[in-house]
């Protein structure tokens, strides 16, 4: 056999297992765009639960505070103006706790009247 023929057995030889590789950047590529995608909705639905949990507390701090005055229905008016929904009411002396609902957030909050 002669060198020329040796080189081209070579070349036909090594040549398939080229055609095997050519596929594998784009599934490395499939595989990222996965990645990147499943972690950036990950990444957003835990921004949205926090958002919504700042947003629930501040809601209940601000009806508390509206129940030292208003009772419970001064502290519902103020959890609905922001965006929440009063899910419990309690006065004891001069404390007045109260939990409020946004979403699948909920919230405590504790205000007390006086000095």
């Amino acid at each position: 056999m002669s060198t020329h023929d040796d080189l081209q057995a070579r070349s036909i030889r090594y040549e398939p297992a080229r055609r095997r590789d050519h596929g594998s950047a784009v599934l490395a590529v499939a595989i990222a765009v996965v990645l990147v995608f499943t972690t950036a909705v990950a990444t957003t639905e835990l921004g949205v639960a926090m958002v919504h949990r700042q947003r629930a507390q501040h809601a209940a701090d601000a009806a508390a505070l509206a129940g030292l005055d208003g009772a419970a229905a001064g502290a519902a008016r103020l959890a609905r103006a922001n965006g929440a929904r009063l899910v419990a009411f309690a006065r004891t002396g001069a404390v007045v706790t109260v939990t409020v609902a946004l979403g699948d957030a909920t919230a405590t909050a504790r205000a007390t009247d006086g000095p």
